[in-house]
């Protein structure tokens, strides 16, 4: 029997400069390119709990099963597109919404991180996916659907948790403004991501 392959081990990521304040607010073409659009669905699962806990940015993880399109491209950083949370076997997700509507079930924007995060120094890959939306509940064993449709930037070290939290908070400006664009607004309506799980 063969012996299995060392894990690879994380790169050195270069370190942010102390201002990135001068970041474009708006990246890639006016309508995907290849390879995107790029899905992915999976089981919510556990991950360090740091986003919410430690950014106050919340993320879902995707499982690794779920990455093996997005690992051929080999390039870790910073993605964008939209992604809904299905009710797990029918059963609507928990919420505390006073109104009948089931908000949480609908399709909202995201950024995702996939890669080591070095400012935590992680051992492994992991895709995180932030949802714009302010969930009440966590919802660990539903189904995620994403759909990516541009990269960002690349994965960084920062100086200080800060620095972090701020360049995040730039994303999500920067794909906010990249899927209001028509040609990728409409993946929105994507039957990928409107089509219930079961």
């Amino acid at each position: 029997m063969a012996a299995q392959a060392p894990a690879p081990a994380p790169p050195n990521a270069p370190m942010a400069p102390i201002s990135r304040g001068n970041r474009p607010t708006i990246v890639g073409p006016d309508q995907p390119e290849d390879p995107y659009p790029i899905k992915l669905e999976g089981t919510v699962t556990k991950g360090f709990g740091r986003g919410a806990r430690f950014l106050g940015i919340p993320t879902a993880n995707l499982p690794d099963t779920s990455l093996d399109e997005l690992n051929e491209l080999n390039m870790t950083g910073i993605y964008y597109g939209f992604a809904r949370i299905h009710p797990s076997n029918s059963t609507p997700l928990p919420s505390t919404y006073p109104t009948p509507i089931h908000s949480d079930e609908k399709i909202w924007p995201m950024v995702m991180s996939v890669g080591w995060n070095p400012y935590f120094k992680n051992e492994k890959i992991t895709a995180e996916v932030h949802i714009m939306h302010p969930f009440k509940a966590d919802f660990y064993g539903h189904h995620m659907s994403v759909i990516i449709l541009g990269y960002i930037r690349p994965e960084l070290d920062y100086v200080s948790k800060e620095a972090l939290i701020e360049d995040i908070q730039t994303d999500v400006k920067v794909a906010l403004n990249g899927l209001a664009r028509p040609e990728y607004a409409k993946y929105a309506e994507d039957p990928f991501l409107t089509k219930d799980r079961v």
